[in-house]
């Protein structure tokens, strides 16, 4: 007799020797000793699983001709010895001879997929059977029938003839219509375990009388991928290509991974392991071996990204899980390379590895397409989990600080210049003092305020650096028409320049009596003259400078306008006149210059009225932020240090909480320039002593699982974030 693959050799004749789908076969035999026959039954499933293989089973045991309980036939399981059951067995038994049956009608579905071929079917099953029982028609590939044929056996599958009876295998049952499956029985088959594989093919080899290793059993049962056809068809190769021994073949581990082009596990270990000590250069040296000796780009990915998945389910389930359908020193080494990665780490690299595999297939460049998905795994291990900078914001928020209040009123440059020490100065420069401050008719004499050195741009005596002030209504101030003063006159243009020092000292003075205000910005060339009173002179206006965010408004050359001298202050004592630093410099005194609690005060001042106005537009969280925060005057802009995160800054400070920033620092008298930046995170962030009714932070303090949420962990709400989207 001519050779027979194993997959057909040793094709099961009977539900027993049936392998892994123990709940379809237990279901048909229960149905067969109760009589409780279907019309219609849809075997669906995996490839090579065994639909096929259990309905000619069913046909054989509903028209086996011996009866239920003789001695051919103790149960419900065909006798395999009668006439039917050797034709509707087709040649599966070896030992037999093919015939056909008349009543057991097989046809391929995917040749006979017309309207006409079904209605063929139905003009066949409208004639009783010729000898046996029933009229069986087994429908293989049943999917691939098209949708007017299904309608056309439709009306007969629903009320088919008491002997006709109908079975549909398919892979693709979600292609069949529902009309049909609600006609029939529906059985979904599973895919077969690899320890029954394993078994079936230990018992296949003891009797072909192989000689195997356990290692390339392992191997042959996994490469069936729950497929028992696929590993009988590799277990049949590997038998021609393996060397004989006393006229025994000799399969090992290492033909079988030759015949199927895989690589050893081992192999793929160390390739995980350099990846996870992030080793680039020794990860590419190994790749290069590896693709040098022979093996495809698309092989070492599809092995690689089987071993992860494999390294993945022992992570989450151990190395005795049953989603790991390896051998065992397979699961150990699955086990190993978990260890090395979180849980996170390993689905990331299973997603890109995944990504690349899926590039392989249609990519030109292969290898640099594999070399650059193994170079994303190495460069993945540097990144941070959402959930620890998460936590890490968390802690930072509910951590104490006890700089709290030494951060908030952390003193600025300008203070720190103010409160300086001065040396002594010679007669020169005292006499130069005095010529520079000659007080106005009707005005409190005053010193002209010495023009405070910036540390980090130079020494502290040069006259070129003067002090701008974080209030200066400079370049980045709105322009437009004057903002009028008490007087009703207008005020200074925002970009005006005066070269008095009378002007400058009585601003000084109006600065400590009021409050912010408007000083104007002083140029490097600004020398201290004395005047008796305001004139009206040519003041000379530069072009501002290009301020990112803001438009540059164009500034005639020269322009004529009153310089007005700020109302009298009588309540403000005269202050003494210090001492130069450095003799012979044409700058005034700086005991003009805001003091470091001036300084202080007026921050404090703009900064409640910019949490204030937060509060007021919804934005508690951002409000609790800048009350703790460490506001800074750094030149003409402020500097605004909160202990939270860049994260953190980002998801708080949105548009609208900008918006109301820069509105509340102009109506505040102050530069609408300003920076947001991290700084001390141990100070403690307190919430919000009360929401304003119907705000958001009320609402989601109130909330009922936020409550809930706060009385089971003992807990306390340090500030409320609005993602909503405005």
């Amino acid at each position: 007799m001519a050779y027979q693959v194993l997959a057909r050799k040793y094709r099961p004749q009977r539900f027993a020797d049936v392998a892994g789908q123990e709940h379809v076969t237990r279901t048909l035999k229960n149905a067969l000793q109760q009589q409780r026959i279907a019309h219609g039954y849809i075997f669906s499933g995996h490839r090579g699983i065994g639909k096929t293989t259990i309905a000619r089973i069913l046909a054989m045991a509903l028209d086996c001709r011996s009866e239920v309980g003789s001695a051919e036939r103790p149960d419900v399981e065909p006798c395999l010895q009668c006439v039917s059951c050797r034709e509707i067995s087709s040649g599966g038994n070896a030992e037999s001879v093919a015939t056909q049956s008349f009543d057991f009608i097989e046809i391929d579905a995917a040749s006979n997929r017309g309207i006409d071929d079904v209605r063929s079917i139905c003009s066949q099953a409208t004639v009783r059977p010729a000898r046996d029982r029933y009229k069986i028609f087994l429908l293989d590939e049943a999917h691939q029938i098209t949708d007017a044929a299904f309608n056309a056996i439709l009306k007969t599958l629903e009320e088919p003839p008491e002997w006709a009876i109908f079975m549909m295998a398919t892979t693709e049952p979600e292609n069949i219509p529902q009309t049909i499956r609600s006609r029939c029985q529906h059985f979904s088959f599973h895919a077969v375990r690899f320890e029954d594989i394993l078994a079936q093919l230990r018992t296949i080899a003891v009797q072909e009388s192989i000689d195997c290793e356990d290692e390339a059993l392992a191997l042959l049962a996994e490469a069936g991928d729950g497929s028992m056809r696929d590993a009988l068809s590799i277990m049949d190769q590997a038998i021609a290509s393996a060397p004989r021994r006393d006229g025994r073949p000799q399969l090992d581990a290492a033909l079988v991974r030759e015949l199927m082009g895989a690589l050893p596990n081992a192999v793929i270990e160390r390739l995980f392991a350099t990846i996870h000590a992030g080793e680039s250069a020794a990860l590419m040296q190994e790749l290069d071996r590896l693709l040098t000796s022979g093996n495809s780009p698309v092989a070492i990915a599809r092995q690689m990204v089987r071993y992860l998945r494999n390294a993945l389910m022992a992570s989450l389930g151990g190395e005795q899980t049953s989603l790991l359908q390896i051998a065992a020193e397979e699961r150990a080494r699955a086990a190993r390379t978990a260890a090395l990665f979180s849980e996170e780490e390993l689905t990331r690299h299973l997603q890109l590895l995944l990504r690349t595999f899926d590039d392989l297939s249609f990519r030109q460049e292969q290898r640099f397409h594999l070399e650059l998905g193994l170079l994303k795994l190495v460069h993945a291990q540097r990144l941070v989990p959402m959930e620890q900078v998460l936590s890490g914001l968390a802690q930072s928020g509910h951590a104490t600080g006890n700089n709290a209040a030494s951060a908030a009123s952390r003193p600025g440059p300008s203070a720190s210049s103010s409160a300086r020490s001065t040396a002594p100065a010679s007669g020169a420069a005292s006499s130069a003092t005095t010529g520079a401050t000659t007080a106005a008719p009707g005005h409190a004499a005053k010193p002209a305020a010495s023009p405070a050195a910036n540390p980090a741009s130079g020494p502290a005596t040069s006259p070129a650096q003067p002090t701008l002030s974080p209030f200066a209504s400079g370049p980045a101030a709105p322009t437009g028409s004057a903002q009028p003063t008490a007087a009703g006159q207008p005020a200074h243009s925002p970009m005006a320049v005066t070269t008095t020092a009378t002007v400058l000292a009585t601003e000084g003075a109006l600065a400590r009596a009021a409050g912010p205000q408007l000083v104007p910005r002083m140029m490097p060339e600004a020398v201290a003259t004395a005047v008796a009173e305001p004139v009206l002179a040519p003041v000379i206006a530069p072009v501002p400078e290009q301020i990112s965010g803001q438009s540059t408004q164009q500034i005639p050359e020269q322009i004529t306008e009153p310089v007005q001298t700020p109302p009298r202050v009588d309540a403000i004592p005269e202050p003494t006149a210090a001492p130069m630093a450095n003799a012979g410099t044409d700058a005034a005194t700086a005991s003009d210059s805001p003091t470091a609690a001036e300084t202080e005060a007026g921050l404090e001042a703009v900064k409640a009225a910019v949490v204030q106005a937060l509060d007021s537009g919804g934005h508690s969280s951002a409000a609790s932020l800048l009350d703790v925060a460490a506001w800074i005057a750094d030149g003409a802009s402020l500097r605004i240090e909160v202990p939270a995160k860049a994260t953190m800054i980002r998801l708080t400070f949105n548009a609208n909480a900008e918006k109301l920033i820069r509105q509340a620092l102009t109506q505040a008298g102050a530069t609408p320039r300003y920076r947001i930046v991290p700084g001390d995170s141990s100070v403690a962030v307190a919430p919000r002593a009360s929401a304003s009714a119907g705000s958001v932070d009320q609402e989601a303090r109130n909330h009922p699982l936020v409550l809930k949420s706060t009385e089971i962990f003992d807990a306390e709400i340090c500030s409320v974030i609005d993602l909503r989207p405005k």
